[in-house]
């Protein structure tokens, strides 16, 4: 095949090994099959039935599960690893219970339309490092929810802990008789990086969809396959202060959001714009929970350490604040370190604070009139995380009504914890999920937080009614 040729020009004398990838590949495949076609005879009572099975999978065993994400990858905490598993698998089983996704799903008497859901078959997710348990939990129960099989495939550094999620699921699939190859773990590991990519591929050619939830260059693999993919985009999330906000509240959760798992989220707050007025006193309300604010010379030092060779250094990804100011040579007290705040003015390449960063490092702008925050918002998302998300904290309905509809964004959080609730909250009506869409702004095929809904083909059964024909 063209895989395996391929394969053994780059390669030569490890061609077994590459054959051997294209060969598992086309082995889950044609399990997942045989099993998706039995389960697809499932009725709703029984599919929910499923799903709640695997929901008890991941949330009974968040404590072994959280350990082994954090042993394996180094990125996060604990605790709010062991929060997270066990809130999106709740949130996610929420959104999930009483939905229908079994025969018609909507009844429109007045077009003569019904529609009935279907499977769309075989589902290979992609799944990201920084959420080694969570998201595949999250992957699972809404693919089987549409009674569909899914192939994981882990970012390679979480190879073990998704190999625990699937070793939980199957011992609750077995219980409620459910075959356990709809739950399938495809290994991305190889000696070369190179070559995890093409069996990567080699699996997405042959699933029926592809989810990805990972960086810019794996989306792309998965919208170039050949098959119907859906791709999350990057975060760089930008959060407006205004002067009417609670100013304790909003400093409560931006902190309770910036810190949370190590910032390890997309959806974590990376920049903040606040009013002018009340910039002195935000700042001393963020300090006074924990935030310290580097020097001119400090910056200076912290820029050399997270970004090398105009990239993000990966050492300092998903750690926490200490860890990154003793690898930058910082002395940082012991009650001011619980994250970073850099003042900056510039937004762009030559500003590197105005990217993403995925660690417990804040930018702080100050800004005037509210069109020169949505100008600052704009810059920021042009640069980076375009259609993902941004926030703002506000009494002011004018302000928050002008933002969203200014900004080219999937999301607009209004006095929110940004990393919380973006993904789905007990506390606002979006969907949990833990893989964002970011529209076509960001690359993407959705702007929708990805749920049970998108792994869904839809049959529509049209009769005829009364003609409704307009004159010219």
């Amino acid at each position: 095949c063209p895989m395996q040729q391929r394969c053994e020009e780059l390669y030569e004398g490890i061609t077994m090994v590459s054959t051997t990838g294209h060969e598992l590949a086309e082995a889950c495949v044609s399990r997942a099959r045989t099993a998706q076609e039995s389960f697809e005879a499932y009725d709703q009572q029984a599919v929910d039935e499923v799903v709640t099975a695997v929901s008890w999978a991941g949330y009974s065993h968040a404590e072994t599960l959280a350990k082994s994400a954090v042993e394996e990858t180094g990125l996060g905490n604990y605790e709010d690893k062991v929060s997270k598993i066990r809130r999106k698998t709740m949130g996610t089983l929420r959104d999930l219970k009483g939905a229908q996704s079994v025969g018609v799903i909507r009844v429109d008497e007045e077009r003569g339309i019904t529609e009935i859901a279907k499977p769309a078959g075989v589902v290979a997710a992609m799944t990201p490092v920084t959420n080694p348990a969570a998201t595949p939990i999250h992957n699972i129960m809404v693919a089987l929810k549409g009674r569909n099989a899914i192939i994981l495939a882990p970012h390679p550094k979480g190879d073990a802990t998704a190999a625990a999620v699937i070793r939980f699921t199957h011992e609750e699939l077995k219980k409620v008789g459910a075959p356990c190859d709809l739950v399938q773990h495809f290994h991305l590991k190889a000696a070369d990086k190179a070559l995890s990519k093409l069996r990567a591929t080699s699996l997405m050619r042959q699933a029926d969809l592809v989810v990805v939830t990972a960086g810019p260059a794996n989306v792309r693999t998965g919208y170039s396959s050949g098959t119907p993919a859906l791709g999350v985009g990057r975060g760089n999330v930008p959060v407006i202060v205004e002067a009417t906000a609670d100013l304790e509240a909003a400093a409560d959760k931006i902190v309770q959001s910036k810190c949370f798992d190590n910032a390890t989220s997309c959806s974590s707050e990376n920049s903040l714009l606040v009013e002018e007025h009340v910039y002195a006193e935000m700042l001393d309300a963020l300090l006074v929970r924990g935030g310290y604010l580097v020097s001119t010379k400090e910056k200076a030092l912290l820029q050399s350490v997270i970004w090398q060779d105009g990239f993000l250094n990966r050492a300092i990804v998903g750690q926490s604040s200490h860890v990154i100011a003793q690898l930058a040579g910082l002395t940082v007290p012991a009650d001011h370190g619980r994250f970073l705040m850099v003042e900056e003015e510039g937004i762009g390449p030559e500003y590197p604070f105005s990217g993403e960063k995925l660690c417990p490092v804040l930018t702080v702008y100050r800004y005037g009139g509210f069109d020169e925050a949505i100008q600052k918002v704009k810059a920021i998302l042009d640069y980076q995380g375009l259609g993902h998300s941004c926030g703002i904290h506000s009494k002011d309905e004018t302000h928050i009504s002008q933002l969203a509809h200014a900004v080219k964004v999937s999301r607009v959080l209004v006095n929110q914890a940004h990393c919380i609730g973006n993904g789905g909250d007990f506390a606002n009506g979006l969907d949990f999920t833990l893989s964002m869409g970011a529209g076509t702004w960001g690359g993407n095929s959705t702007c929708d937080n990805i749920s049970y809904k998108h792994l869904l083909n839809i049959t529509r059964l049209s009769q005829p009614v009364l003609p409704r024909v307009p004159t010219e």
